[in-house]
């Protein structure tokens, strides 16, 4: 387990490539990590924090609350959902980032429904076609904008943007074309939701440990940083 100061230099080292590649908010990755390990990191100023299971969500938010009871974090779920989580999610999560299918998209337009306050999503986009991700197809996200925009329109969810997960691969430039055909394709999509009245927000997710600073280069605007930041993950 790396100290404190390790990781409070790892995450200054990291944020100083992300500001050098370009514009885009660094999401710290727990997934595997300790809340002791979190609130290390939000003692050297990271704010924004991405987990991929509800149940891991929850618990870590409750404990690095209880850590450090005045950050004002965001916490943003960045797994796979299944519709029997849904609920759990709405509560949990200040964003839902990876809705990828109209299904799912009434599910948590219902639960907002019952809330006092808007639900953030994002939209998953599985830009390779890859049968192992989630997310829509290029063509099916397009091919459901009218749905999406039916669904939004009067309920209280707010559609911050875009999010994809690129293929396997060995990093860097070898990442390049899953992230320029992102970049196509939110343009693309974007002018589609504007014709139908829908904002699709600004938020272009993509890019991780090993390829953040060729997604930055392609237009993402938030990377998610595991591994970089808190070492293998266990």
């Amino acid at each position: 387990m790396l100290s404190a100061s390790d990781l409070t230099t790892r995450y200054r080292e990291l944020l100083g490539r992300v500001r050098a590649a370009g514009s885009a908010e660094l999401m710290a990755v727990t997934k595997g990590v300790e809340a002791e390990q979190i609130a290390a990191v939000v003692d050297a100023g990271c704010t924004l924090f991405g987990e991929n299971r509800v149940q891991e969500l929850e618990a870590k938010r409750a404990a690095v609350a209880a850590l450090r009871p005045t950050a004002n974090l965001t916490w943003v779920l960045i797994g796979p959902l299944q519709s029997n989580k849904a609920r759990r999610a709405v509560e949990a999560a200040d964003r839902i980032a990876t809705i990828g299918s109209v299904e799912l998209l009434e599910r948590i337009a219902a639960l907002a429904n019952e809330r006092s306050k808007p639900v953030e999503i994002a939209l998953q986009v599985n830009v390779d076609e890859d049968p192992a991700k989630s997310g829509f197809t290029p063509g099916g996200l397009r091919a459901a904008l009218p749905a999406i925009a039916t669904i939004v329109k009067g309920a209280p969810v707010t559609l911050v943007g875009l999010f994809t997960v690129g293929k396997l691969t060995d990093g860097g430039e070898a990442a390049r074309p899953t992230f320029a055909q992102f970049r196509t394709l939110a343009a693309q999509v974007d002018a589609d939701a504007r014709t139908l009245g829908l904002g699709l927000g600004p938020l272009r997710s993509a890019g991780m440990s090993g390829d953040f600073e060729v997604a930055i280069s392609e237009g993402a605007n938030e990377v998610r940083l595991g591994s970089a930041l808190f070492g293998p993950r266990r």
